[in-house]
């Protein structure tokens, strides 16, 4: 690999160890990934950039695109290969018809933004330094989704670099199977995608709230929540974050497309139904970006493990849930409601396989380098008891090497064409890594 020839070539810089900034560079959201040293980083500022690192380490050395860097376990920093880092390439601009062209690099702070400033909304993820182009590939769960549908469900178009160093335009008139794989298929698997088009919203007047209840209550308020937000209006999104412990706890948190007048009500029939009074009722009127920002509390890098579920119905057994959770401090299980409009599109219509699906659900717990194979073990644990309850699958933005028969948990019935897209765009596995689809 001749690495001078390639930093004579970029517009940006290209960083190798020893480099002043090379240190900041390569290092991701999770420190547990720090021992993931590339040869690399080429600070790309231009889709030409993007093609010139592309044509130069294809197939010489491993090659990952990297914009927000919260990949769970690291895959955008591929350990001796190329980091393509698209963070100079973030500018985001609203169109006077409200579409907005969103560069890959940009993270959903950049996003939220310029949206806010524009009156207009996108339904995405809640951490502000996570890159839009991840949340995006892998579908785009957040806390508008029952109200605006996923992410993925607003992409219009696409700008890509291919395995060959070429740049397409993807839309569904071009290229429909590229467009359809990009929606969900997850990422580093077509290409690296430089620039998004959006459809947005008006942004509307929103309401945020924490509901949380006393220690050893989570059997009955998951035994209520089910129920509860199952027949709500499209216009809530309120999950349920249990909590480790002996015994565990919980809080119900979520945002309402409307005003905290139309919100209460509808918090005081959950409580009534669990039969629990909460020991914290916070709730507040927010415009769109102050209220993505009130999800958004999470510091600049946070070590952690973590892993995913997904519940194609409400579970049976909130006692057996509960009881997986007893004793361990420092984990969380985070069920997060699907249905609404991201129901009203049909499984196949998109690369994301879970649209009639009831939740996601995350494992996450925090860990430091000396405790995470232990932790990595207690994940684990949880992750299959929750298997045993019936509860399979699993969403690709909380990759986990770990996960049991990833390739269907991801992507269940799309698997084969996602397979057949992966190939006719990088037939000789230019983007090949442990979890991509060249590997199934």
């Amino acid at each position: 690999m001749d690495w001078d020839a390639l930093g004579r070539t970029l517009r940006g810089a290209l960083l190798r160890p020893g480099s002043p900034g090379f240190e900041d560079a390569r290092k991701l959201f999770n420190p547990l990934n720090d021992d993931h040293v590339p040869a690399a980083v080429a600070q790309c500022e231009s889709p030409s950039d993007v093609s010139a690192a592309v044509r130069a380490g294809g197939n010489k050395v491993p090659l990952a695109a990297r914009s927000g860097g919260h990949s769970y376990t690291g895959y955008s920093a591929p350990h001796g290969g190329l980091v393509v880092d698209l963070r100079r390439m973030s500018a985001v601009a609203v169109e006077a018809d409200g579409t907005a062209t969103v560069g890959a690099g940009a993270s959903l702070r950049d996003v939220y933004t310029t949206l806010g400033q524009a009156n207009r909304c996108l339904p995405a993820g809640s951490c502000f330094t996570v890159g839009v182009a991840g949340v995006t590939l892998g579908g785009g769960i957040g806390v508008l989704q029952r109200k605006f549908g996923l992410t993925i469900d607003h992409l219009v178009a696409a700008e890509i670099v291919t395995a060959d160093g070429r740049t397409l335009k993807v839309s569904p008139a071009r290229t429909p199977d590229l467009f359809w794989g990009l929606r969900g298929g997850g990422g580093g698997n077509f290409g690296i995608v430089t620039q998004f088009t959006f459809a947005t919203d008006p942004a509307p007047a929103l309401t945020v709230f924490v509901v949380a209840f006393p220690s050893g209550k989570v059997t009955e308020v998951l035994s209520a929540w089910q129920p509860w937000i199952s027949a709500a209006p499209r216009e809530l999104w309120a999950n349920l974050n249990i909590s480790g412990g002996d015994p565990p706890g919980c809080r119900v948190a979520g945002c309402f497309v409307g005003p905290s007048s139309a919100c209460h009500p509808l918090l005081d029939d959950l409580i009534a139904r669990c039969g629990v009074l909460p020991s914290r009722r916070t709730v507040h009127d927010r415009d769109f970006f102050n209220a993505m920002r009130f999800f958004a509390g999470r510091p600049d890098r946070e070590s952690f493990v973590a892993s995913s579920r997904v519940l194609n119905a409400p579970t049976a057994d909130p006692a057996a849930v509960t009881s997986l959770l007893t004793g361990r401090a420092g984990m969380a299980l985070i069920i997060d409601p699907l249905g609404g409009a991201v129901a009203d599109v049909g499984a196949q219509q998109t690369a994301f396989p879970h649209r009639s699906a009831f939740a996601t659900a995350q494992v996450y717990a925090s860990a430091t380098a000396a405790s995470e194979a232990e932790v990595t073990k207690s994940v684990a644990a949880v992750v299959a008891g929750l298997a045993a309850q019936g509860i399979g699958g699993g969403y690709v933005n909380y990759i986990d090497p770990a996960l049991p028969d990833w390739p269907e948990s991801y992507y269940g019935q799309n698997l084969g064409r996602l397979r057949s897209v992966a190939h006719d765009y990088d037939p000789d596995k230019v983007f090949d890594f442990t979890q991509g689809l060249s590997r199934v």
